[in-house]
């Protein structure tokens, strides 16, 4: 081939190439038609495209506004009224509208956002008219209701008809319309309210100002927001040959299985993938670099924490969880770093904190665990014990020292009195976990189903005979008096107070409440006292 006809070639494909991106302009400007490409999936045909937030959030209506649920939809909620004639329709997570506030400004203030496509359906006035002239003799449909144009011979892409006498529902992806339709309203506005999540307002409301001072955004990019574009996956309500109750029925299935599918995360898996809070970056940081929680390489040891449950039960060999040494984190740096939580707004969102500040957090954590590696109860791990019987009750299968520093809420409790003392009364870390080393080999952490202990009443249920995690605040409180931390009179009798509360048991024959002091016996509450400091 020579020269001149390979430049006739490129020269005939730019000038393919320039009609077709003049056609292409030509009918994208128009508001009523979307360029898609055609899918097919088992029965099912669907159209792929992108559409802006703005016209998502202002076209695009919740499943629930289908006309199959109008009689029996909640205008307040957007839900649909849960009896005995819809619950066989649909099954499907009400939505929750505590969560549009988050999304919102997670769209309004992260910078790398990203929402996945949504699911939805279009549907024309004739679908729900049975003597519309769509439908045969036979009531089934002689046309699918998605109006496409195919430019293409294999007719793979096209332009939809989108115009306004369609109109459209979302089967996935509802919260994430909730949320850009919260995000196009405060950008409207400049307010939007926070609803709990039955769509009652709670009082608070977010405004841009807020957004603006609190992170630094600009107001003119936050503006340009409404024309950033989402992927959007449309299925026809009606396909040609289908009855009224086949169409129904596919709708509702794949409506119902989109939904099944979408599992959501455990507690652990949230803070494995949290990229924007400071205190799971750190969690799992530690978990995967400090001796006394990453896995071992001999055959015989056991990962020290469990990355998915927020529990772990009496036979588990972890010595904590993922979520709660996030907990633990956040309960000791909570008092270094304030802002990492917005405390005092807590409608606003955390960004994630700059490097420096991680690598101080993740060094303070370094430190902290380091000495409580140390204490005793934790030393023994070092000598072949496993934490199942270090962590039961006694009167438990096989048996255990029942010790609260094999115990989630005790491992917050007491890394939340320290970081009380160490970051707000200024007390040396190192002296503190001496102190806590004594109190282990005195016995002060384990035996708290016996009521010699502390902990008893406050961790351990007497009448029900397992951990109650309803006692964390009290024993806070009690570990943070016991280090020294509490001067004043008043608050050292309102936890006495508190601590006998706790001990206090109703008598099941006499139904006459007794309160039991450290030598087991019943005494007057006010006979109860607290423990000498370390």
């Amino acid at each position: 081939m020579n020269q001149e006809r390979l430049n006739q070639i490129l020269q005939q494909e730019s000038e393919e190439k320039q009609v077709l991106s003049l056609l292409l302009d030509r009918h994208l400007s128009r508001q009523d038609q979307l360029l898609v490409q055609k899918t097919q999936m088992g029965p099912t045909e669907g159209y792929i495209g992108s559409v802006s937030l703005e016209w998502l959030a202002s076209r695009v209506r919740f499943a629930a506004q289908l006309p199959l649920f109008q009689q029996k939809y909640d205008h307040k909620t957007d839900n649909i009224i849960r009896d005995s004639q819809t619950v066989e329709e649909l099954q499907q997570r009400p939505l929750d509208w505590s969560r549009q506030s988050h999304l919102a400004q997670y769209l309004a203030v992260m910078q790398n956002h990203k929402f996945p496509p949504v699911l939805v359906v279009i549907t024309s006035g004739w679908v729900n008219d049975r003597y519309a002239e769509e439908w045969d003799g036979n009531f089934q449909a002689t046309r699918t209701v998605a109006d496409f144009t195919p430019l293409d011979q294999q007719n793979r892409l096209g332009l939809l008809n989108i115009g306004e006498n369609f109109s459209i529902f979302v089967l996935d992806g509802q919260h994430r319309l909730m949320g850009i339709q919260g995000l196009m309203e405060l950008l409207k506005t400049g307010k939007l309210e926070v609803y709990n999540k039955y769509k009652k307002p709670t009082g608070s409301v977010i405004t841009l100002n807020d957004l603006i001072e609190e992170y630094g955004l600009n107001a003119g990019q936050l503006q340009q927001l409404g024309q950033e574009k989402i992927g959007i996956e449309i299925i026809p309500a009606v396909v040609q040959g289908e009855t009224y109750e086949q169409a129904r029925r596919r709708v509702r299935s794949i409506f119902v299985h989109v939904n099944r599918m979408a599992i959501s995360l455990s507690k652990g898996q949230l803070v494995l993938l949290n990229e924007d809070d400071g205190f799971a970056i750190i969690a799992r940081r530690i978990a995967i670099s400090h001796p006394l929680f990453k896995e071992r390489d001999d055959d015989d040891s056991n990962p020290r924490v469990n990355w998915d449950s927020a529990t772990i039960s009496s036979k588990s060999t972890v010595l904590t969880t993922l979520q709660a040494l996030q907990d633990m984190v956040e309960g000791y740096l909570g008092y270094k770093f304030e802002h990492w939580k917005n405390k005092d707004k807590k409608n606003l969102i955390t960004l994630r904190p700059d490097q420096d500040e991680l690598d101080q957090g993740l060094e303070e954590m370094i430190k902290l665990f380091n000495y409580l590696a140390n204490l005793p109860s934790y030393e023994r791990l070092n000598y072949g014990y496993k934490t199942p019987e270090l962590r039961r009750f006694s009167h438990e299968a096989e048996g255990g020292e029942a010790n609260i520093l094999f115990r989630p809420v005790g491992q917050i409790a007491l890394l939340q009195a320290l970081g009380f003392l160490v970051f707000r009364k200024d007390f040396l870390l190192k002296n503190l976990c001496e102190k806590l080393r004594q109190f282990d080999l005195e016995g002060g952490f384990d035996g708290i189903e016996h009521s010699r202990s502390i902990w008893y009443g406050v961790f351990y249920d007497p009448m029900k005979k397992r951990i109650q995690v309803s006692g964390r605040k009290l024993a806070t409180q009690l570990l943070i008096y016991l280090l020294g931390g509490i001067d004043d009179d008043l608050e050292r009798a309102q936890i006495r107070k508190a601590l006998a509360e706790a001990r206090t048991i109703k008598d099941a024959a006499t139904n006459q409440e007794k309160t039991i002091d450290f030598k087991g016996k019943f005494v007057d509450p006010k006979k109860v006292g607290l423990p000498n400091l370390l």
